[in-house]
């Protein structure tokens, strides 16, 4: 139930901020999903903004994927 909570939030993430111009892939939606619950857990209920910021906060110790989704959405 919290992976499928998390894989939510982030997809609504990466819909709300523009960080893609299409509605997420399943991959790019795993790309990031890990870094979420490791780095961002504690203000999932804060909002898809700060999600996003705690991300680019983190941004050094991502997964290259995710890395790779933020850069390549402009982010």
């Amino acid at each position: 139930m919290q992976k499928a909570l998390l894989t939510l939030a982030l997809l609504f993430l990466l819909i709300s901020t523009g960080v893609l111009a299409h509605s997420g892939t399943e991959q790019e939606e795993k790309a990031c999903t890990r870094d979420v619950q490791r780095f961002c857990r504690k203000l999932m209920d804060q909002g898809d903004f700060t999600i996003l910021a705690c991300l680019k906060e983190n941004r050094p110790k991502l997964s290259p994927a995710c890395r790779y989704v933020l850069v390549s959405h402009g982010q």
